[in-house]
């Protein structure tokens, strides 16, 4: 992932400098229909990441990440791996919630990228979890299809990286649930191992 800092006011920004940029963005057409920039949640720095698609009504409306029913569902995952929400940092690949909550289109990701990089540089996870099909192509690339990728571990920019279906695909289909649990038992033991 290469850094795109020319509207940042320094070379390597704090998180309120970021935070401040994003919350003014108007770098594409997400930005007239939002209600807030969800720019995302937890420490920073922390171990542990998950990143998702992008806010949908809920998460605009209170701006926060995750807050509606596959926020609900993603934090019982969390939960169940031996995490606590509140110690993960939780974020998306967009920060404003795409008209009907339709998936993201490129440009729209390539214009929140600058933030999402600058939030790793900061979060420094050493494990980030892939919410879905639009994250995964964020990370591994455009023609990347979850079922394909999921469940295995990818390295990017010295993260291991883990890609598993979105919550809002289990409230879809509850079947996925397994694949997902499995995928986040690798995250927690990789997670143990890693913290000694």
């Amino acid at each position: 992932m290469a850094r795109q800092l020319d509207f940042f006011s320094q070379p390597e920004p704090s998180l309120e400098e970021v935070q401040r940029q994003a919350l003014l963005c108007q770098r594409c057409r997400l930005a007239a229909g939002r209600r807030h920039v969800v720019f995302g949640e937890g420490p920073v720095p922390a171990d542990l990441m998950w990143i998702g698609e992008g806010p949908g009504q809920t998460e605009d409306e209170l701006g926060r990440p995750f807050v509606g029913r596959a926020g609900e569902l993603l934090t019982r995952i969390i939960e169940a791996a031996g995490f606590r929400r509140e110690e993960v940092y939780i974020t998306n690949i967009v920060m404003c919630r795409p008209p009907g909550n339709r998936t993201p289109l490129p440009d729209e990701m390539e214009a929140c990228r600058p933030f999402l990089e600058e939030k790793l540089r900061l979060v420094a996870p050493k494990i980030a979890v892939l919410l879905g099909s639009t994250a995964a192509k964020a990370f591994l690339g455009p023609d990347t299809r979850i079922t394909q990728v999921r469940g295995r571990w990818h390295h990017v920019g010295g993260i291991a990286v883990m890609p598993t279906y979105h919550p809002a695909a289990l409230l879809r289909d509850p079947r996925k649930k397994r694949e997902v649990w499995e995928d986040v038992q690798k995250v927690r033991d990789l997670y143990r191992e890693l913290m000694g």
